[in-house]
């Protein structure tokens, strides 16, 4: 979230009272704000960078609030102070207005087709007859700061440039030149340069030299001309010192050069509309004509006003209160969304000002009006269902595999959901037209380029930054990968895959093999080609040619297994076969792990039912007896013993309430002491289902011993709708063979814990870019070697050429994840300002 810094009592004059401390954090609450800081300028140096630098400082007392990120109307003084007062119904939101000049023709900016190379873009507008003050010229140019680097994004997106319109004149054009040949005296220098003298003179300044990668690049710079040939801006570098704002500007010309002309919109609306207010007429703009490359012309601000429909019903469930529609219209008012009822039902139209970008959804609406009203103020009800939670079945079902897969001698690795075009295509022998991958519509880096259609690169990468462990490396993973689907609205799905490899001086296919069996095993899937499951041979240009085989179950496909083509281990850096094994989880399941959850409760539904009264029994008055397989339910031993086998199950068996829990409830005498919370808590989620017990599910097993227990304790195979994938196979087990199996567990525990504890440790790969091809390669690697922590190895390095005879280092580390974190090397690294520009992590592995 960003954070404002405004003046105490310079904010107090603005809003027309003054506040305790307490006062307006509860005020910045109210309005969806966070006071996050009360401090000063003074303070400020003093804490970091000591008490003798701060000699000198300011003592004026500053609020640090914190902003919602997507509220960029909130970013500066004015807006803050409009936005309050027109909640505390202080004044009404103002309307803007853009109007025509009041002489001549309106100003022009003219675009050619040259900066459709570098930023195709832009947008202008006149604040005319403006007062600046020095807290008004303040707030203004940390206004376009703060802009640059939210919605801007550090204006890669967006740049915008204020000049003052006295000093220079119209026509303006927009056009883009080789950096030789662009030359003026940039914002507060003495003498003239060219572009490209100016990006070498930028690079050690601590501001601008963020910025300058966004074009350094490119054949051709964007460049500003006014009518006699005069600089305004170099975007988005610097503007020109000839142009530049001061306190006796009174016409302010504003542009913004951009990549997203959406954005540029925006960023031009809420620069004037925060600023209009000091202007001759108040929340006025002066319009300014924009001519495209094709001959359109455009005017700009916009300054659109939109309104949008919703019910008075739809907010009301949504939050969960109970207001009427004028009312809901009313809260929406305060907070600068001007609302009225309509007459039709509980419908209200609402008006979305340009300053409100954020408003892109009825449920943006909704959120408002619960803000309006006060979260503190929305009564506390109690949810109409009662539900114990419970793992999701694709989860549950995830980690006991894990669980297996590691007892049979695999390591599970986790690597990036996302990975380059060239690991899921042509590496594996594949055209990326056929994986059905989702592409990253602007990679950062050419490593995460689309989302992983495969597990197997992933594998294969950690296998190759592993090479010198002892073999053979047998490693597994279970994670999601995501593939295009139409029939979803996202136009992607995700699906949980099982995938593991065996590297060793043989290929290794039968242990590939055992692997599948063994999992079909847990699975309880028998091997079958009817019933069950197979493998049959199958052509995939991944695989070695007649070493490969499909998997099928119950007659449907779910995956491959078999030895690499030697091209696909080549490509991956590997010298050694690998066999691999790679299948779709979700089908043992039954359906999709995406079950959809987007139905409307209502929030106040008042069920009509007879409530239980102290004379009415829990169940049927049915015979019971305490004796169970876990103990004697009337002693507190065998109390105990279920209350520990309850600690992590929801119920006895399965993953639903059946008749082993409802055989177990009647050996109760009475509900459990709440010491026993495991118990208490299964006790009264079983006694909610007295209506279902006739039809809940049979039992598997038998809990209550024989001969004495009250329910059925058999089950047919056919009916059983549990899922059990991992029971036990034993039918019956006494309260003896119950307590020898809790003292082996626990001999086994207490040996275990006498064994040390294994240190987790992780592989990095790291990519150190350096400024430029004259930085000291040799150099910045010492100085990255010198970087010592407790638990931080080095390894092996080297330089990967990038473009334009720059290279990179790249270089391998081991550490150990509880003391050494990537955030702490890159804080070390980029300490070296010198030689270091950026630190990017290229690879991350569990060793």
């Amino acid at each position: 979230m960003p954070t404002v810094s405004v003046k105490r009592d310079l904010l107090f004059h603005a809003l027309g009272r003054t506040y305790t401390d307490e006062e307006f954090d509860e005020l910045c609450f109210e309005f969806g704000l966070e006071l996050d800081e009360i401090t000063s300028e003074k303070e400020i140096i003093s804490r970091e960078q000591g008490d003798s630098k701060a000699s000198g400082a300011s003592d004026v007392i500053l609020y640090k609030i914190d902003v919602p990120a997507n509220r960029y109307d909130l970013l500066c003084l004015e807006g803050l102070v409009r936005g309050l007062q027109v909640f505390k119904e202080k004044r009404e939101a103002p309307r803007y207005r853009r109007v025509s000049p009041a002489s001549g023709e309106p100003q022009r900016l003219i675009i050619t087709q040259e900066t459709a190379a570098v930023r195709p873009h832009a947008v202008a507008a006149v604040l005319r007859n403006i007062t600046f003050t020095q807290e008004r010229y303040d707030s203004f140019i940390e206004l376009q700061e703060k802009l640059h680097q939210n919605i801007c994004r550090k204006r890669a997106l967006v740049a915008i440039g204020t000049h003052d319109l006295d000093t220079i004149s119209g026509p303006f054009t927009y056009t883009a030149k080789p950096p030789g040949e662009i030359r003026f005296k940039p914002l507060n220098q003495t003498k003239e340069y060219t572009a490209t003298e100016l990006m070498s003179l930028y690079k050690t300044d601590s501001h601008l030299r963020h910025y300058l990668h966004i074009i350094e690049d490119k054949p051709v710079y964007p460049v500003i001309y006014d009518s006699n040939g005069i600089v305004l801006s170099m975007p988005p570098i610097i503007n020109g010192d000839h142009s530049k704002i001061s306190l006796k500007t009174k016409n302010v010309f504003v542009e913004c050069t951009a990549t997203d002309l959406t954005k540029a919109k925006i960023v031009l609306d809420m620069m004037v509309t925060m600023f209009s207010e000091y202007c001759s007429q108040p929340f006025t703009v002066e319009e300014a004509e924009v001519v495209c490359p094709d001959g359109r012309t455009c005017m700009y601000p916009e300054l659109a006003y939109r309104k949008e429909r919703l019910s008075g019903d739809f907010v009301n469930r949504k939050v969960g209160i109970s207001e009427s529609t004028e009312r809901i219209a009313q809260l929406l008012t305060r907070m600068c969304l001007r609302s009225q009822a309509t007459g039709a039902g509980d419908e209200i139209e609402v008006e979305i000002p340009p300053t409100r970008s954020d408003v892109i959804h009825a449920c943006d609406i909704m959120e408002d009006a619960a803000m309006a009203y006060g979260f503190n103020n929305i009564t506390r009800t109690t949810p109409r269902t009662y539900t114990v939670a419970n793992q999701f079945p694709l989860n549950k079902l995830t980690e006991l595999l894990r669980q297996d897969l590691a007892a049979a001698g695999f390591t599970e690795a986790l690597n990036f959901a996302l990975c380059s075009q060239e690991d899921i295509a042509d590496k594996l022998g594949k055209k990326i037209s056929e994986t059905r991958a989702a592409h990253i519509s602007n990679p950062k880096t050419a490593e995460f380029q689309v989302a992983r259609t495969t597990l197997l690169p992933g594998l294969l990468k950690t296998v190759a930054a592993n090479r010198k462990m002892p073999l053979p490396l047998k490693l597994f993973e279970i994670s999601d990968v995501v593939l295009k689907d139409e029939a979803k609205d996202v136009g992607a799905r995700n699906s949980r895959r099982l995938c593991a490899v065996y590297y060793n001086k043989s290929p290794g296919f039968e242990v590939i093999h055992g692997l599948l069996d063994r999992t079909m095993q847990l699975l309880e899937v028998t091997p079958s080609r009817e019933e069950g499951y197979h493998i049959q041979a199958a052509d995939d240009s991944t695989f070695f040619p007649g070493r490969c085989a499909e998997i099928f179950v119950h007659g449907k496909s779910i995956g491959r297994l078999g030895v690499l083509h030697p091209e696909v281990i080549n490509r991956f850096e590997l010298t050694m076969p690998c066999s691999a094994l790679e299948i779709d989880v979700e089908p043992f399941l039954g359906h999709t792990a995406e079950t959809p959850l987007s139905h409307d409760v209502p929030m106040h539904e008042v069920i009509k039912c007879k409530f239980l009264t102290q004379e009415d029994p829990i169940f049927p008055t049915i015979p019971t007896t305490t004796k169970t397989v876990f103990g004697d339910m009337s002693t507190p031993a065998g109390l105990k013993a279920l209350n520990d086998f309850l600690a992590d199950k929801s119920y006895i068996e399965g993953f639903a309430a059946s008749q082993a829990d409802t055989a177990v409830f009647d050996a109760l005498p009475s509900a459990p002491l709440p010491a026993l919370r495991h118990t208490l808590r299964w006790y009264n989620h079983i006694k909610s289902f007295q209506r279902e017990r006739a039809s809940l599910p049979l039992a598997k097993s038998q809990y209550v011993l024989a001969g004495e227990t009250n329910t059925t304790a058999c089950a047919d195979e056919d009916d059983d709708d549990d899922i059990d994938l991992f029971g036990s196979d034993d039918e019956e087990e006494s309260a003896e063979a119950a307590r020898i199996k809790e003292q082996r567990l626990a001999e086994y525990a207490a040996k275990k814990s006498k064994k040390p504890a294994l240190i987790a440790k992780s592989s990095i790969l790291l990519d150190v870019k350096p400024w430029d091809d004259e930085t000291d390669m040799d150099k910045l690697e010492e100085c990255v070697r010198s970087i010592s922590m407790d638990g931080l190895l080095w390894g092996q390095s080297k330089l990967v050429p990038v473009g334009y005879g720059i290279k990179k280092l790249q270089i391998g580390c081991v550490v150990e994840d509880d003391k050494v974190g990537t955030d702490q090397l890159e804080e070390a690294i980029t300490t070296f300002e010198e030689y270091v520009q950026s630190m990017d992590v290229a690879a991350f592995n569990k060793i």
